[in-house]
């Protein structure tokens, strides 16, 4: 994979040149806590599927992501992600607007919910390609309708139209499974991930 992915002389998994399909700032700020170097290269491709499985919609739509970058960046190691939230079988992108992200608040108010990221590793070059998903419990603290307004609007570039990692924004009480899920990119997964591609390597 021409120098790409490297093994440390411990035999730990290295990587270098890895690209993040994602302009998401909160997977930016998560990924540096690997200290691995990376740069970001966003994937412009749709999100629509049909799919309604949730599991298998988020991995689906990461490898999308993964490999449309990868096709214009051949030799790069392709980190792609997508996240979304499932309630009463529901499954909840990003809001289309202000009304679509009040319908999805009002929705999840007071009641637990789940949040699936899938996240999918791909090098074009070496026909290379990983991926996994992980997913939380999350619950929803009950708010009156007038502190639920005022988030209304706040979140429309997130699944769910909240965001755990905003402390302006209390709507959310307790979460069962990987925190960094939530955010929009679990680590462990990263990690495992990494490993494998450069144990494939």
């Amino acid at each position: 994979m021409g120098g790409l992915l490297t093994k440390s002389p411990a035999g730990r998994a290295c990587v270098r040149g890895l690209v993040l399909a994602s302009a998401s700032p909160q997977r930016r700020k998560l990924l540096r806590e690997l200290r691995v170097p990376f740069r970001i290269v966003p994937a412009d491709v749709s999100e629509a599927s049909r799919e309604k499985d949730p599991r298998r919609l988020v991995l689906l739509l990461a490898l999308r992501k993964a490999r449309a970058v990868a096709r214009r960046h051949p030799n790069a190691l392709v980190l792609g992600a997508d996240t979304v939230v499932v309630s009463a079988g529901r499954i909840l992108g990003k809001p289309a607007d202000s009304i679509d992200g009040r319908t999805m608040l009002e929705s999840l108010n007071g009641r637990w919910h789940k949040v699936y990221t899938g996240v999918a590793l791909v090098h074009r070059g070496s026909r290379l390609a990983f991926s996994e998903a992980a997913v939380s419990q999350v619950k929803a603290r009950r708010l009156p309708p007038a502190a639920l307004e005022r988030f209304v609007g706040r979140h429309l570039d997130k699944a769910g139209a909240y965001a755990i990692q905003d402390v302006r924004d209390p709507f959310i009480e307790a979460i069962e499974g990987p925190r960094d899920n939530v955010i929009g990119l679990p680590l462990d997964v990263v990690r495992r991930l990494l490993k494998r591609a450069c144990l494939a390597a």
